[in-house]
């Protein structure tokens, strides 16, 4: 009977394992198909709802960028009153902003057509225009610069006579901007018992991880926010102010393109620039020169000096790893890495130093060790490094 027992078990443990093989066989791309089709459903429905998605992005950030203010009139008076005030003096303040820069914007692009067919026309007696000896210089011929001309002057009141379609978009923009207003609000009001919930409602051992990762995020955040703000005002004010003082036209409506375009990192200040100097050639080639180098005073300042100053210090960044983790975003990410790697970079850091202060705190031996063999190792490397060699002795006379 053991005998005849034997074999059943054999050929059953067989059986096992032939299923068991081609369970893993087919089991595997089954697997990763579904995770397949789970991906593509969360892609489809996320296509669909992108704007719905982005209003609450921008709405979490705006929220983010307010909070400071909101907690620093909570001290004087209820929550509801300072987060009712601070939304009324900051859309107030927008919308006159708004409408002083699209009434001026306006009413400068609607001139522009004026302004090009005045330029591109020859002056009194057969003179020519400044812009027309610049053209005449590059080998274009007269009919050339007329029909040149006409298809400018035409694509601008083309563009002009657009703005009934123009004022239907700035509407519907505003209804996006009320409506990220309004679930700001209920962030903002809200967001506190939510975080006192996740903070309360958290394992023992979970607690002070959960609390650093939220005043992390909050800080990070809304510090990048107000700095990337800040940064985008003084490039708006020193492009305005510098295509004023040097004599280019349209120089508001410049500074207000300069001030949208910077949110783009890298290529924001470079597409304002190149703008400039097409608009600063109407006035002659030294206009066009001094633009073109005040340019790139202002896109060095901005990008290796003021920028990683004022950005990295709103999110606690030294100004060096700011201008690394720009570099190594935009490498790896293009203008989406460049982004966000200065608000990613700040949460990381933040981590890490938790990460290694919890780690010394929880384990002082292996922590004295390691930096008993740094100083051993330091100290080795010193004594093997070679000093100056000494000076031969001098002769005997």
């Amino acid at each position: 009977m053991s005998s005849n027992t034997r074999p059943r078990a054999t050929r059953d443990v067989n059986s096992v394992v032939v299923i068991a093989t081609w369970m893993r066989r087919v089991g595997l791309p089954l697997a990763i198909l579904a995770w397949t089709g789970v991906a593509l459903l969360i892609l489809w429905l996320a296509g669909h709802v992108i704007q719905t998605l982005l209003l609450l992005t921008f709405a979490a950030l705006f929220a983010y960028a307010l909070a400071p203010a909101v907690k620093l009139l909570e001290r004087v008076m209820p929550r509801f009153l300072a987060i009712l005030l601070v939304y009324l003096v900051v859309l107030g303040a927008l919308g006159v902003l708004l409408y002083l820069i699209v009434s001026t914007a306006i009413a400068q692009v609607i001139s522009l057509s004026d302004y090009v067919r005045f330029l591109l026309t020859p002056g009194k007696g057969g003179q020519l225009t400044p812009l027309e000896q610049t053209l005449r210089s590059l080998g274009l011929s007269q009919s050339q610069i007329a029909s040149a001309r006409d298809q400018v002057v035409a694509s601008i009141e083309g563009f002009a006579g657009s703005v009934v379609p123009l004022l239907t978009g700035i509407v519907g923009a505003a209804l996006d901007v009320i409506l990220v207003a309004v679930i700001s609000i209920y962030l903002l009001a809200g967001g506190a018992r939510v975080s006192n919930w996740l903070r309360g409602n958290m394992p023992d051992q979970l607690q002070g991880r959960m609390r650093l990762l939220l005043d992390t995020l909050q800080r990070v955040v809304g510090g990048y926010i107000r700095g990337q703000l800040l940064l985008c005002g003084l490039i708006g004010i020193l492009v305005g102010v510098g295509m004023q003082v040097i004599g280019v036209p349209f120089a508001l409506l410049l500074g207000v393109l300069a001030f949208v375009l910077e949110f783009i990192p890298v290529l924001g200040t470079l597409v304002s620039g190149a703008i400039c100097v097409l608009l600063a050639l109407t006035k002659g080639w030294v206009p066009a020169v001094i633009v073109l180098v005040y340019f790139v005073v202002v896109h060095v300042i901005e990008g290796d000096v003021v920028g990683p100053r004022i950005v990295g210090k709103a999110i606690g960044l030294n100004p060096v790893v700011s201008l690394a983790a720009l570099i190594a975003g935009a490498e790896l990410f293009g203008i989406t890495g460049a982004l966000f790697a200065s608000p990613v970079a700040g949460v990381l850091q933040a981590l890490l130093i938790a990460v290694w202060i919890e780690w010394r705190a929880t384990h002082p031996k292996e922590f004295q060790r390691a930096k008993d063999d740094l100083a051993e190792t330091v100290e080795e490397v010193i004594a093997e490094t070679p000093g100056e060699p000494e000076p031969p002795p001098k002769a005997l006379p």
